[in-house]
């Protein structure tokens, strides 16, 4: 797949890689959520998006909403606890979040989850990973973004002021406590003119 992307002068001539994730800014939310920051975490991130965008097996899904079916506004790819990961980096990161986050985790992240957002007209409505063990438990979704920066928007779940977050060019987001219960968060649509973004969610087993 061929989509055009503006690539950051700073990250054009990185090789892949990852930071330290001791630099990471806790935000805490409330209602026992709170996020973890921390900017270009992953270097040559303009590279990864051009091979995820190239390799992944994309699929473009439809879901029945309000008595029909509609196209899922984004392309969609899911990589199973010891699938292969689809560029030798995500599979480092995988393991250097588990690692880092295993004191209070207590468990590893095991599956991928990959979302292609290509132009403004993608997006992921309001929602939290309340599919499973999500919907009970305390837990965490570490998510990396690469290529094009799009805003990932937070609110409260009962109604409240939204969080806005940009994300793109290797930055990670960690969402974790009770922040897929009690909180949700959304990839809106714009009109802007935006180009395109990858974002690759690490979460622990059951957790969807």
């Amino acid at each position: 797949m061929s989509v055009p992307l503006q690539g950051s002068l700073f990250d054009q001539a990185a090789a892949p890689g990852l930071g330290p994730l001791a630099g990471a800014r806790r935000t805490v939310l409330g209602d026992g959520a709170w996020i973890d920051l921390l900017p270009a975490w992953l270097t040559g991130a303009d590279t990864v998006f051009g091979t995820l965008a190239a390799d992944v097996p994309w699929q473009a899904e439809r879901r029945r909403m309000y008595e029909r079916e509609v196209a899922v506004p984004r392309l969609l790819c899911f990589y199973r606890a010891g699938a292969p990961l689809p560029h030798p980096v995500l599979a480092e990161a995988r393991d250097a979040l588990t690692a880092h986050y295993a004191g209070e985790l207590r468990e590893p992240f095991t599956t991928a989850g990959l979302c292609f957002y290509r132009d403004g007209r993608d997006s992921v409505a309001w929602h939290g990973d309340r599919v499973g063990r999500g919907s009970r438990e305390d837990t965490m979704v570490a998510i990396v973004s690469v290529g094009q920066p799009r805003e990932l928007a937070l609110r409260p779940r009962g109604g409240g002021s939204a969080r806005r977050v940009p994300l793109g060019h290797g930055d990670l987001v960690v969402m974790g406590g009770s922040c897929q219960r009690t909180w949700e968060h959304a990839i809106l649509k714009t009109a802007r003119p935006v180009g395109p973004r990858i974002s690759i969610q690490f979460r622990p087993h059951g957790v969807r």
